[in-house]
């Protein structure tokens, strides 16, 4: 640039000169003719500006060749991103609609399921009602046949009330295995709801992901209010045998870990977790493994439960009273690191009722976690949506319901997942936070809650 300006500045310059002599030619009729070697000199002059202005023009051409390249280079990095973004996107799209095909399917499976567990259920209850009327008109049979022996002790038994009692026999062998068909359709129906809960979990993970790539600024979101699954909804008749907890099946000779069917007093039968250990079986109340199980739940959701029994859940605080009212029970909290180092620690505890916001009260007795919840506090349970009196509002990082005094802990086994995230420190950044009274810091990967009775504990 600099050189165009000085040939701009010469040019002039040099055809004024030009022009002034021509000018002065005709003015001044000198006989003197003016020297040769000037105008050698202006011509001189005027190529040295034309080379500087060729070299100067050549320079930029080079440097405006290497910057058009540069940008040509950048062009294609940006469409081959762009390229694989849109792979990425259909992909993406086409799992969508696959897993939209495979919910539907399920859902119109689990509407067959359904139709026919009320059938079997129309057909169930009316076979109990012939039931009702065949042992009604056996026991008056049966009381005429003893007034009949007590004056005729010779007569033989009539053939009538023999067959109508082997009808009666084979009535009630039909109604139990009416009733086993019924608990098998039950426990078809509890696998569809979870397959179709998961596949819906997925495709709510997938619209995430698609409106964070379409906005660019989030807002905050209120904690999510799933409708809570009634685990242990099981329609009892009339079964008088129904254990009244872990134990009591335990002793029965089952010494398997998995789900039962009990009732405590004055209570209706559900569904629990009996986990098998040191020669006695334990009630699980609370289960997480790996954060599939959203625990932001609402007041309702954890009086009453949530979640599955074979995987992560919460029995429900009306639950958990009802077996603990019955006598004096140990509540056992059992904690996995990410090293698979586990620690426990055990409790002597006393529950409130509903009236009372289900308050804990806390004695420890035995473990190796140090100070792991306040003692000899009334802890009263609160969740988002149901504050207790003199608990303050804790942030998103505690949420969860939870036993608490009056501030925000940092030990709420039912708070927040965090799942590990790509380019940061697996250690610090997944699991469940739990912040001891002695001021360390844990990062969990599975917590178990379970209780038992105080009359048979167990000895680590």
């Amino acid at each position: 640039m600099h050189t165009i300006k000085l040939f701009l500045f010469i040019v002039p310059l040099v055809i004024s000169s030009k022009i002034d002599q021509d000018y002065s030619s005709y003015d001044s009729m000198s006989p003197e003719p003016k020297s040769r070697f000037a105008m050698l000199d202006d011509v001189k002059i005027l190529a040295n500006g034309l080379l500087q202005l060729g070299h100067g023009l050549k320079d930029f051409v080079h440097k405006t060749k290497g910057q058009i390249n540069d940008i040509f280079q950048k062009l294609n990095i940006f469409d081959q991103s762009f390229y694989d973004l849109s792979l990425q996107t259909n992909e993406i799209k086409e799992e969508e609609k696959e897993l939209r095909r495979t919910t539907s399917k399920l859902q119109v499976k689990n509407e067959e399921v359904k139709n026919m567990s009320l059938e079997l259920t129309s057909k169930l209850e009316s076979l109990l009602e012939e039931k009702n009327l065949l042992q009604q008109k056996v026991k008056y049979l049966e009381k005429q046949l003893t007034n009949l022996t007590k004056n005729q002790p010779e007569i033989q038994e009539h053939p009538e009330i023999t067959s109508l009692k082997n009808f009666v026999e084979q009535q009630d062998n039909s109604i139990k295995d009416l009733l086993q068909t019924v608990e098998e359709q039950y426990r078809q129906l509890n696998q569809q709801h979870s397959q179709i809960k998961e596949i819906e979990n997925q495709l709510r993970r997938t619209g995430v992901q698609e409106s964070t790539e379409n906005s660019l600024s989030s807002k905050p979101r209120a904690p999510r209010t799933t409708p809570f699954l009634h685990l242990n909804e099981t329609k009892i008749v009339e079964h008088d045998d129904i254990p009244a907890n872990c134990t009591t099946i335990y002793n029965r000779g089952e010494h398997t870990s998995g789900i039962y069917s009990i009732r405590p007093s004055n209570s209706q039968a559900f569904n629990v977790y009996c986990d098998v250990k040191s020669g006695s079986s334990w009630t699980v109340i609370q289960h997480r493994t790996d954060g599939s199980q959203n625990f932001n739940e609402t007041w309702e959701n954890y009086r009453y439960g949530f979640g599955r029994l074979d995987g992560e859940f919460w029995l429900g605080l009306e639950k958990i009273y009802s077996i603990v009212k019955q006598s004096n029970y140990v509540l056992r909290i059992e904690l996995e690191d990410w090293k698979d180092n586990k620690h426990y620690i055990e409790y002597s505890f006393h529950l409130g009722d509903h009236e009372t916001n289900y308050t804990l009260h806390l004695v420890e007795i035995t473990g190796n976690v140090p100070n792991a919840l306040p003692e000899h506090k009334d802890l009263a349970f609160s969740t988002w949506d149901h504050k207790a009196k003199g608990h303050v509002n804790c942030p998103e990082s505690y949420s969860g319901g939870w036993w608490c005094h009056d501030v925000c802990g940092e030990n709420n086994l039912n708070g927040k997942y965090n799942k590990p995230r790509a380019k940061t420190k697996p250690e610090r950044r997944r699991g469940i936070y739990w912040k001891s009274q002695n001021g360390r810091l844990y990062s969990i990967k599975s917590t178990k809650m379970l209780i038992h009775p105080t009359d048979s504990e167990s000895s680590e």
